[in-house]
Formats: C-alpha cells, structure tokens, sequence
C-alpha cells in the first residue's frame, strides 16, 4: 500500500504539470499524456477505496479525510470525463490542482483507523516527495538561467557586432530564449507541487504552517517572479533581452531563497 500511495502522488503531480503545459501552450501530446497519468491515479485511489472497505468492514466515509479522499476521486473521475468534451485547458489546470491538494490532505493525517507505523512512512514519503519536486524544480530553473546567461552574452556580443564562428555554438538567440521558457514551464508546476506537498506536511507534523518563515515567504516569491516570466513571454509576447534578464533575476532570487533565507529559518534546515 505505500507503494500504491507514493505512486499517486507521483503520477498526480506529474498530471498537474502536463496540465499546466498544456495550458501554457496547447500541446496535445502533452495533453494525453496527463491524460492517461490521471487515468492512473483514478485506478490507484479507486484500489485503495476498494481496499479500505475490505479492510475496515465499512464504507471508508465516515470520517471528514475519508469523504475528502472520495471528493478528490469524484474530481478526478469529473475531468477524465471532461477532458476531451470541453477543451478548456485552464478549467483541467484548476480542478486537478484542487484536486491534488484535497488528496495530499485525506492521504497524510493521521487517521485512528490505520497503523501508527502506516502513518509514519506516508509523512516520510510525503517530505521524500516535497524535497524531490523542490529539487527537480530546481534544476529546471538553474537549467532556465543557463540558456537565458547564454543569450545575453550573445546579445550583447551582436550588438556590439563581436561575432565569429565560435558563436554559432551558442545557438540562436531564438532557440536559447525558447529552450529557457522551456525549462521554467516545466520547473514552476514543480515547485507549485512541490510547495502545496511542503504545506500539508507542515499542517499535519506540525500542527501549523509557518507563513512567515523567511523560506516559505521567499519560496512564494519566486513561483510568482517565474510566474510572471511565463506570462510576459507566453500571454503578452515579450520576447528579447529584458525577458531573459527577468529570467536570471527569477534565478537569482532562487539562490538567495535556497543559502539566504535557510540561515534565517527556524523551520527548514536547508
């Protein structure tokens, strides 16, 4: 069962972020396959359901988690439905983001009719799968500010007219600049993933979340500062040298989240 359990926070974060690039930019490839990932997660909390009344001899909604696991499903069976009836790309993103929330919670508190061994591998598995999305994420961006340093050397190198052969192993300006919007479409769901798994966890182990630890304030400001660059690029076309430095910024802030604002927590240890 902790494999089952580890498995649907897996495919459904993973479900999210195809969502949220799908969103972003209409890909239907992608669409599917978050598709099919929730179409995973449906069987899995349906075998667990299944599980739980063989289990407990009862059906498992007597308890406000128990009925907030079956709302979750109900959320999850609703836009495996409407997937492919409505085509709104931004209804999918928020339903299954509410969705996932509302499962994170029914899955790690405590609950008196399962183990206390059973309960304390789920809040491990819970931190095991935060630190991971959060360090996914950020790989992602590092990955981001890579491409964006690239194209501002070379931006300025042109503009400067410096160029020669050795350039063209930069790449164009065209494809740098993609390649970094790339990178941070796929590490902002990430860490919006990883943060909501982070805030449950805290809830739950201990008994309130921080807000104003220096971590989780600056852990927001950057989801909205790269936030921010996934708009002005996608919805508002900015394209060129100021986006890619909005980029380095975003990475920027960052690091001063991940060395800076640890030194200050009371909270987090890195």
């Amino acid at each position: 069962m902790n494999l089952i359990y580890l498995l649907i926070l897996v495919c459904y974060s993973a479900s999210v972020l195809g969502y949220f690039i799908d969103f972003m930019q209409n890909n239907q490839k992608v669409n599917r396959l978050a598709f099919w990932l929730l179409s995973i997660v449906w069987i899995l909390q349906l075998a667990i359901f299944l599980w739980r009344i063989f289990t407990l001899e009862r059906v498992p909604l007597m308890t406000s988690l128990e009925g907030m696991f079956i709302y979750a499903w109900i959320l999850v069976t609703i836009s495996l439905i409407l997937n492919k009836m409505l085509k709104m790309n931004v209804f999918m993103l928020l339903v299954n983001s509410i969705g996932f929330t509302l499962l994170s919670i029914s899955m790690i508190a405590p609950r008196n009719d399962i183990s206390e061994e059973l309960a304390q591998v789920l809040i491990t598995e819970f931190l095991v799968v935060h630190v991971g999305l959060l360090m996914f994420s950020y790989g992602a961006f590092t990955i981001a500010f890579a491409f964006s340093l690239l194209y501002i050397v070379q931006h300025k190198l042109l503009k400067k007219k410096k160029w020669g052969e050795w350039m063209e192993k930069f790449g164009s300006l065209s494809r740098l600049e993609r390649n970094s919007y790339y990178a941070s479409l796929i590490g902002v769901p990430l860490l919006f993933t990883g943060l909501i798994l982070g805030i449950v966890w805290a809830s739950v182990t201990v008994g309130a979340v921080p807000w104003f630890d220096p971590k989780i304030i600056s852990s927001f400001f950057v989801m909205i500062v790269y936030g921010v660059y996934l708009v002005q690029y996608q919805f508002m076309k900015r394209r060129g040298y100021s986006v890619a430095l909005l980029n380095a910024a975003a990475f920027l802030i960052l690091l001063i989240n991940y060395f800076l604002s640890s030194a200050f927590s009371e909270f987090h240890i890195w």
